[in-house]
């Protein structure tokens, strides 16, 4: 069903492009403006992993750290990611207090995972390997890809939308090419927001498999919502239009399934994850560690 929305939602901005395209100069005008639009994208979706992470202020991580907790978090990664059939990511860590992580990357070869030290102090390990384990599944699922043909043709129907105002009188009318100017942009915005919410439950849920138990993901969910509310995440912050990678909006943790919202509820997630757990026959909370405050605090 996700994939099936999301085809039916980039459907859904195909057609808004292709519409305001005609309505400002016609099939010329709509090819020159994608053109331009695609060409910056391309560049983008190439050099995606190298310009998120260092937006985000991401220090890799080396196989051959002196630190023992690290060395283990990428061992569990990295064991995740055999489970997924995948190559072994590289591994970030984002020094914020506020829990959190994304993925970033073309496709699996090309792939990096990112975890925030908030995230590594507040959860235990099954719950941090369930976080993992999602990013994953959005790596597994090329979702970084799709998100970059959304961006792809949301930046084209900006570019489309402001060109109306000066080219497309003729065809459309000067209120008409206000409206087209106001309102393209946010339609395209609305459904980028919508194939960013179907992608996270389709990562939840393949990201349980993973991990092979969705109570640890539920768990973390959880707690990561509560973190975001309380700590501020000043990469995210400095870069806002990044605040749909990562597991929970980084910009603020609350609110249902709105219609500006880029994630789903967490309330929602958790509750798919525990109806998936009771279907697999599993039941409880997320199994503790030896540590209280994670195996990294």
């Amino acid at each position: 069903m996700g994939t099936a929305k999301t085809f039916t939602l980039l459907a859904a901005m195909t057609a808004i492009f292709m519409a305001i395209g005609f309505l400002v100069g016609g099939m010329a005008g709509m090819i020159l403006a994608f053109v331009v639009a695609a060409g910056m994208n391309v560049f983008a979706w190439w050099n995606s992993d190298k310009m998120v992470l260092r937006m985000q202020g991401a220090q890799e991580v080396l196989p051959d750290t002196k630190n023992p907790m690290l060395r283990a978090f990428g061992e569990d990664v990295a064991r995740l990611a055999e489970n997924a059939g995948l190559p072994a990511p590289r591994i970030y860590i984002i020094d914020t207090p506020q829990p959190n992580a994304f993925a970033t990357g073309r496709n699996p070869q090309n792939a990096a995972v990112a975890a925030t030290t908030g995230l590594l102090n507040m959860l235990n390990r099954e719950e941090v390997a369930g976080v993992m384990a999602h990013e994953l599944a959005h790596v597994q699922n090329r979702d970084t890809l799709t998100m970059t043909v959304t961006a792809t043709l949301a930046g084209a129907i900006g570019m489309l939308a402001n060109f109306a105002l000066f080219f497309g009188r003729d065809r459309a009318g000067l209120i008409g090419s206000i409206a087209i100017m106001i309102f393209a942009p946010m339609a395209a915005a609305l459904v980028q927001m919508a194939i960013s919410r179907s992608r996270e439950y389709v990562a939840d849920k393949r990201g349980a498999e993973i991990c092979g138990n969705p109570l640890w993901l539920a768990s973390a969910l959880e707690k990561i919502e509560r973190g975001a509310r309380s700590q501020i995440n000043p990469y995210a912050e400095r870069s806002p239009a990044m605040a749909h990678m990562y597991i929970s909006n980084p910009l603020n943790g609350r609110g249902q399934d709105k219609l500006f919202s880029t994630h789903p509820s967490t309330a929602n997630r958790v509750e798919a994850l525990r109806r998936m757990a009771g279907e697999m026959g599993i039941s409880g909370v997320a199994a503790p560690t030896a540590r209280s405050s994670g195996p990294w605090g």
